[in-house]
């Protein structure tokens, strides 16, 4: 296999570690930065939802630039961006700046997943994306579990601050690495935009010599017909955008997304709040205990990529080899979350530990959607699938906060202990929102087994499409 391709997939692996330490890092801030802003919890939780604001603007925005610029110099503007948003709250911001340094850190950070993916698909063929896709995808779950101890320590000794500043300074440092490193892989985009310029009548050559001038493995002379159907995926030409938005398989892939990015906003807002207050964990606990679902996803998603690509190595679907996995992943979150109302202490640990894990698994439902359109629409399609599912994570934390508030939940001023009432109105609010969670979860894996159907979407889409513009040119 080629070095460089797994060098870029560590890069990325890392991006998207920092890309959730910081959506973590409010979560983890939560009781100091309530009390000493002076904020309730339904303002608390509009800054988390806030944090989402602009990533569909941003990622719909990034996609289209991503078909005219190289993927490399988008993700060095991303990660500038996340540094330097960082440091305000460490210079001493109030809730205004916390709320304005979220909405534009949110929003370079909306496109993180689709630039990415795409960046890692760049380098690889077809039948072998799925474990590099799944490794970003676990980097996307470490982040919580590597920066939630660190931050948790960091915050406790040099106060809620500077868990800011630490990420800031991490940011930067992933920068200047990316700087000397970064680079696009035989399969990315804008060289698929050049083919597609000069089309030929047999477009898979072009990639068969990039698979050989990277030094991949070459496929034998039995696999041949096997080798031509997963060269096809990138052989494929462009279709109408809007074709591909209104299709069966992206608008469930969406809604999927959505259930995902639901549970995240969860996560990264609240979680850490009702671990300490419902549960009675210490701090320290906290911060080993938000770590539990994002390692458990972590896991989880590393199985699923070796899976995949096994699958498909053996000649399986896209679906049947990735889509499927994701949807039973759904299905489990959602009964996980629909039963933690009724257990509690340790059990309800463990549910939410299984639940969460089983349902941060988005990278999944784009790397999914990718095979269904050209290398060159790629960056498009994945960053409008991120923005559309992003709606969940909006929704979400304030929703979370809007059952706290109606259960009677207050928040307590800075340097007071909860209350045994308040922390009881807060576990009766959470509980709601745990089974609106797992209603969501639970119907989105369903209507994903039935209609999630990547490789019968980009044939379609071929035929209706591509066929007819191919003829005219």
């Amino acid at each position: 296999m080629n070095r460089k391709a797994w060098v870029i997939t560590g890069m990325l692996v890392l991006f998207q570690i920092i890309a959730f330490a910081d959506k973590a890092v409010l979560g983890l801030v939560a009781t100091d930065a309530m009390g000493e802003l002076g904020i309730t919890p339904v303002q608390f939780g509009f800054i988390g939802s806030a944090f989402f604001f602009l990533y569909a603007i941003v990622s719909f925005a990034t996609g289209f630039i991503a078909t005219k610029v190289s993927v490399k110099w988008i993700l060095l503007v991303m990660g500038l961006t996340w540094a330097v948003m960082q440091f305000p709250m460490l210079l001493g911001g109030g809730a205004a700046v916390l709320l304005v340094t979220r909405i534009v850190l949110g929003g370079a950070e909306g496109p993180a997943t689709a630039m990415s993916l795409s960046s890692a698909h760049g380098w690889f063929r077809p039948q072998d994306r799925a474990l590099p896709s799944n490794l970003i995808a676990a980097g996307s779950t470490l982040g919580p579990v590597i920066a939630a101890p660190l931050l948790v320590w960091v915050i406790v000794a040099w106060g809620w601050r500077w868990a800011f500043g630490v990420l800031g300074v991490v940011g930067l440092i992933w920068l200047l690495a990316w700087l000397v490193i970064g680079s696009d892989g035989p399969f990315a985009s804008r060289r698929a935009a050049r083919q597609d310029r000069n089309p030929t009548d047999e477009p898979i050559e072009p990639v068969i010599e990039a698979v050989d001038s990277v030094g991949l493995e070459e496929p034998t002379t039995d696999q041949a017909d096997l080798e031509e159907k997963r060269h096809s995926f990138d052989a494929q030409h462009p279709v109408p955008l809007r074709a591909i938005l209104l299709s069966a398989s992206f608008v469930v892939a969406v809604l999927a997304g959505l259930s995902n990015f639901w549970t995240q906003g969860f996560l990264t807002t609240w979680f850490p709040k009702y671990l300490s207050s419902v549960i009675g964990l210490s701090p320290a606990g906290v911060g080993w205990a938000t770590t539990f679902p994002w390692v458990f996803g972590a896991v989880l998603l590393l199985g699923l990529g070796f899976l995949g690509r096994t699958l498909m190595r053996g000649g399986r679907s896209v679906r049947a080899s990735i889509v499927m996995p994701f949807s039973v992943s759904l299905v489990i979150a959602g009964l996980c979350f629909l039963l933690v109302p009724m257990v509690g202490g340790p059990a309800a640990v463990v549910l939410l530990t299984i639940g969460a894990g089983c349902s941060v698994i988005y990278p999944m439902a784009p790397s999914a959607m990718a095979y269904a359109v050209t290398p060159k629409q790629r960056p498009l399609v994945m960053a409008a699938l991120g923005g559309l599912a992003s709606i969940g994570a909006i929704i979400s934390p304030t929703a979370v906060g809007l059952f706290m508030d109606r259960a009677g939940y207050r928040a307590t001023p800075q340097g007071q202990p909860e209350t045994a009432e308040m922390a009881a109105n807060m576990a009766s609010g959470v509980d709601n929102a745990f089974l609106l969670a797992g209603a969501i979860l639970l119907v989105c894996g369903v209507l994903s087994a039935l209609f999630f159907r990547p490789d019968a979407t980009g044939r379609r889409l071929q035929r209706r499409h591509a066929v007819a513009q191919t003829q005219v040119r």
